[in-house]
């Protein structure tokens, strides 16, 4: 099936598993969505991610471990919340001055820079913009 926003496809994907408590959710592998979940892993917001081969071996999947906190009844998701920013009908870029703070730095915004893709406090320290793909805390 295609998907026409395929990052968007991503973080509902995650966004539904979190809602619901899956400990792993798999989806159809890309370079900027391994990009995005190496991000996430890094800032802490899952536990783990692979790329493992699909039905045939040109279509790999994405297998990310969610990360909760707390014992059973008591369990809640870390990721409280995903936003997809910029869209393929509305593309958002911004200057190295305007890169946006997450809930006062306590999330963090993904940008597809010149240099690959970052989160903004790394655009930030780099001095470089680019296009804001989504924000989670």
């Amino acid at each position: 099936m295609s998907v026409s926003d395929p990052i968007a496809d991503m973080l509902t994907r995650i966004r539904n598993a979190v809602a619901v408590g899956h400990p792993i959710v798999a989806l159809p592998s890309s370079k900027s969505k391994v990009a995005i979940a190496k991000i996430l892993k890094e800032e802490g917001f899952i536990s783990s991610y692979e790329v493992v081969d699909g039905v045939t071996p040109q279509q790999k999947v994405l297998r990310i471990r969610l990360k909760y906190v707390g014992e059973r009844r008591e369990r809640r998701p870390v990721i409280a919340g995903l936003e997809r920013i910029s869209r393929p009908g509305n593309r958002v870029y911004t200057g190295k001055q305007e890169i946006p703070w997450v809930l006062s730095g306590m999330g963090v915004a993904i940008l597809s820079t010149p240099k690959g893709v970052m989160t903004g406090q790394r655009a930030r320290q780099l001095g470089v913009g680019g296009e804001i793909l989504c924000k989670v805390w």
